[in-house]
């Protein structure tokens, strides 16, 4: 269907259970929550991809494409966004470290673009903090009009864990979520920052 995609591969560094896809210009997505498809949602503008892992680097490979790819099989999930780049430079984005050496996902310059994200291995450690890497995504991006979010596939636990909560809670919840706790404190606070919320 297509040629041979540019590809490149890197580890990221997800924390909180994510990473994040963002231009530096802008936002890239209109809120969107987890519950909805379990993978991918955007918060305060950023696409955040949800990790099984609480810690640790996941290997993220991305895809660039001119027109919409063939389905590849051997994913457990896979999810589709609209994604729009008011700079030209959509980049994968860890929440606390610099950038991964990844190329841009808006492969023509500013425009719209569709993201399909693919996810494998988030049933492996889930909630943990691991050095090990357990967990593999595959970022496809090719330009296109605006299409809603779309799940495509969904056979891990851990996705159908995400779409169980109720709308609005995306948050995995567990025993580091207490207030009482220094992680459940950095949680709390980087969820009020996602929505604007300062005080």
């Amino acid at each position: 269907m297509n040629d041979e995609p540019a590809r490149a591969t890197a580890l990221v560094r997800a924390e909180y259970h994510l990473f994040q896809i963002t231009d530096p210009q802008g936002p890239v997505a209109d809120d969107l929550d987890a519950t909805q498809n379990g993978l991918v949602s955007a918060v305060g503008g950023a696409i955040e991809v949800a990790t099984g892992i609480h810690t640790g680097n996941v290997r993220v490979t991305v895809e660039l494409y001119s027109q919409q790819p063939g389905p590849i099989a051997g994913w457990e999930e896979i999810a589709e966004m609209p994604c729009h780049s008011p700079s030209g430079e959509v980049l994968v984005t860890p929440m606390m470290e610099d950038l991964a050496d990844l190329p841009s996902l808006a492969s023509q310059g500013p425009g719209r673009y569709r993201l399909r994200v693919h996810a494998l291995g988030r049933d492996t450690a889930v909630d943990d903090t691991t050095d090990d890497i357990v967990e593999s995504y595959l970022i496809q991006s090719w330009p296109a009009a605006h299409q809603d979010a779309l799940l495509v596939k969904a056979t891990d636990a851990y996705g159908a864990q995400v779409r169980a909560r109720p709308a609005g809670d995306t948050i995995v919840i567990d025993h580091e979520d207490s207030l009482d706790t220094q992680t459940g404190r950095e949680r709390d606070i980087l969820r009020r920052a996602g929505r604007g919320d300062y005080s």
